[in-house]
């Protein structure tokens, strides 16, 4: 937990700096928050189905140009999926939800389209870090069953609407598709996480 807040106390001074540069600099800051739905995806058909939860995070883009960027996420995320199975302690087989937060570092190329480039497209890799981990029906804590990393690709559409002098309010849709197993020592087909959410939130 201390590297966590480490990470996201470094975040908030990085996105802070971003702040005072945006007119020299070309860097943009924004803070967001979302409603996000995700899932387990495997080879094989689960019973799994869709969790929703809520995600934060604090972003930084470094323009290139007025059409590209280069753009920086930190995001605390909500992931998991409801209605699995898992053994508990005692061996019983119990059915129950999958509640796994995150810290994810999405690094994306960012688009910026339209007539006023008010319209833009994020693609690029991600990276999380696994904070909580818990089956509230079992109470049980996953954390030795999940592992602590989860990498895959991000996706995201969005627009902007400049409400200040330095100030823009955006809305956007991001999708997150596992690559990695999230099952530790998985003997069986691999289980990745796949998330979407929709955000508002402001850049400065």
């Amino acid at each position: 937990m201390k590297k966590i807040l480490s990470t996201l106390i470094i975040a908030v001074t990085f996105c802070t700096t971003a702040f005072s540069q945006t007119q020299s600099k070309g860097i943009e800051a924004g803070i967001n928050i979302g409603y996000s739905s995700s899932t387990a995806i495997s080879n094989n058909a689960t019973n799994s189905t869709y969790k929703t939860g809520f995600n934060a995070g604090l972003s930084a883009e470094n323009y290139f140009s007025d059409r590209w960027g280069l753009k920086v996420k930190v995001i605390y995320d909500q992931k998991g999926w409801k209605e699995g199975y898992i053994t508990d302690y005692n061996g019983h087989l119990v059915f129950t939800d999958y509640n796994l937060d995150y810290v994810t570092v999405p690094v994306m190329a960012n688009w910026h389209f339209g007539r006023t480039r008010n319209w833009y497209l994020n693609f690029g890799p991600y990276i999380g870090f696994l904070v909580n981990a818990k089956a509230p029906g079992a109470n049980l804590d996953l954390k030795d069953y999940i592992n602590s990393t989860d990498a895959g690709l991000a996706l995201g559409i969005g627009i902007k609407f400049k409400i200040a002098e330095k100030t823009k309010l955006f809305i956007d849709y991001d999708a997150q598709a596992g690559a990695t197993d999230i099952i530790k020592n998985n003997t069986g087909s691999s289980i990745s996480l796949s998330r979407a959410s929709f955000n508002v939130g402001l850049n400065f």
